[in-house]
């Protein structure tokens, strides 16, 4: 299949149209129309059909695009390092990230890359972890940087995966009680204003359950991210007895704090987030046996000598 072909059908699944598609890449309208009945002869199927007075891709066609996006952005990786050649003496490494790791752990690796390695450049992305490792598999990234939980793994099948972190999970609830004045703090067992219950006892060997201290939440408004973050706190709430009721939503750390510390609901976060920023009108607690994975993705086997080094700067920033 020709590179330009697959360049044409993309920028169609892109721009919803021919039209749109010829515009992009500014090509005219005939050409665009010629290379797509070029590409569908090569493939032998149908890739457009006519949907009104536009067209729109078939089955066929919409797998060909997406796998078109791969493949060009691949090659178009490939030919960088082609023109790099001087391996780590020149070049540029693109690694998205999700924003608390932007924060943290990426800062100081860009700076040991730059001190080691002047002539290497590193690109930042900022980028939750599904849209980060769709762009590394179209080839737009070099490097991604994202996080899983036990309930809600990351898609890294045909990608290869570091280790980074371990980080824990911690309630977070404002530092005062949360409800009415002179109530206990839900959160926390040991308030003395909380009555004994033994279930919610500090006791060594229930540390590993995370259900007592959810449980005492289970009325209390919650603040969730992410659409996968939030599977997981669903999930550790529903196994704590009840389903949390969502009444705000933002992947925004500091938002969440603001919100938090306002009194208007508690949240779940990573140890990371915490560590980009710390609001200090907030109570954090960690929750025993919580925790998400931090992993540096790459595309296959043998990364450019670019990606290795900022994967491992990731590692080493990690382990500091």
């Amino acid at each position: 299949m020709d590179l330009t072909r697959l360049r044409v059908l993309a920028a169609v699944a892109r721009e919803g149209s021919v039209t749109g598609a010829a515009r992009a890449l500014h090509y005219a309208q005939p050409s665009v129309s010629h290379h797509l009945a070029r590409l569908e002869a090569e493939v032998g199927v149908p890739l457009l059909e006519r949907a009104g007075r536009g067209v729109r891709l078939t089955d066929a066609g919409r797998l060909l695009a997406a796998r078109a996006e791969e493949i060009l952005g691949r090659v178009g990786a490939a030919r960088e390092e082609v023109e790099a050649l001087a391996g780590l003496a020149a070049g540029r490494v693109r690694l998205a990230a999700f924003p608390s790791a932007l924060a943290t752990l990426v800062p100081d690796v860009v700076a040991r890359v730059g001190a080691q390695h002047p002539g290497l450049g590193v690109s930042l992305v900022e980028a939750e972890p599904p849209e980060a490792l769709a762009a590394l598999r179209r080839g737009a990234v070099d490097v991604a940087l994202v996080f899983e939980h036990d309930r809600s793994p990351a898609d890294v099948e045909g990608l290869v995966a570091v280790p980074v972190l371990e980080e824990g999970l911690s309630v977070v609830t404002a530092a005062g009680p949360v409800g009415p004045p002179g109530a206990a703090d839900p959160a926390n067992p040991a308030d003395p204003a909380n009555p004994a219950d033994p279930t919610n006892a500090a006791d060594p060997a229930d540390s590993g359950h995370d259900g007592p201290d959810l449980a005492r939440l289970a009325g209390t408004p919650w603040i969730a991210g992410c659409e996968r973050c939030r599977a997981d706190l669903v999930a550790r709430c529903e196994s704590a007895g009840f389903t949390p009721r969502v009444a705000f939503e933002t992947d925004d750390y500091v938002a969440v704090q603001a919100l938090v510390a306002a009194g208007v609901g508690v949240s779940l976060l990573p140890d990371l987030a915490l560590r980009a920023h710390r609001d200090p009108r907030v109570a954090v607690r960690p929750l025993p046996g919580a925790a998400r994975r931090v992993l540096a993705v790459t595309y296959g086997d043998r990364p450019p000598p670019g990606a290795r080094a900022v994967v491992d700067g990731l590692v080493r920033a990690a382990s500091a």
